[in-house]
């Protein structure tokens, strides 16, 4: 997906209407440095969810399963520039869990995209009700943009929470349950 001659001239370009000289020793290389930078910083655009949540293990229990503090870094589709934080995901298994590192893997997917967290939390959200069929998803995302911190309003240690609920998790009490538990 990531044609890395078209970055290339794009960067090129971009170092020229900075009013740097691309061919000046510092900056000759940058144009592959950068094209190679994204072919790793947007690498989900190559990952597919539904292969990732594809091996799945019997259970019987119903009770949530909670992953928090998973760290990640995307880019803001906006901008242009990084925005960072934890997600946190709970499910209710429907008769099968998937390995606690496929959680992580999922949201790689969408964290390793030009994207806003408002849709990322979503779509984190969607595949999981999708690709593992459980009872409820709810995921919560923290992050610093620092589309907001080194540029515009210049607000550093602001940080931006959204939720995604799905299915069982409409319920209050279980939203209270998670909150409770990511507290710990």
């Amino acid at each position: 997906m990531i044609d890395k001659d078209k970055i290339k001239e794009a960067v090129k370009l971009l170092i020229e209407g900075m009013g740097e000289d691309p061919n000046r020793e510092g900056l000759i290389e940058t144009p592959d440095r950068i094209a190679r930078m994204y072919e790793e910083i947007y690498a989900g655009y190559d990952m597919d969810p539904k292969e990732i949540l594809s091996k799945r293990f019997t259970v019987t229990s119903d009770e949530p399963v909670i992953e928090k503090d998973i760290v990640f870094f995307s880019n803001c589709e906006h901008h242009l520039l990084p925005f960072f934080g934890k997600v946190h995901i709970a499910y209710i298994p429907n008769g099968e869990v998937v390995g606690i590192s496929k959680l992580a893997r999922v949201v790689e997917v969408y964290a390793r995209r030009a994207q806003i967290q408002e849709q990322m939390t979503a779509q984190i959200a969607d595949a999981l009700m999708e690709h593992l069929n459980p009872k409820g998803v709810m995921v919560m995302v923290e992050a610093e943009h620092m589309c907001m911190t080194m540029r515009g309003i210049k607000k550093p240690g602001s940080k931006t929470v959204t939720l995604a609920t799905r299915g069982a998790y409409k319920d209050e009490a279980l939203q209270n349950k998670f909150f409770n538990m990511i507290k710990e």
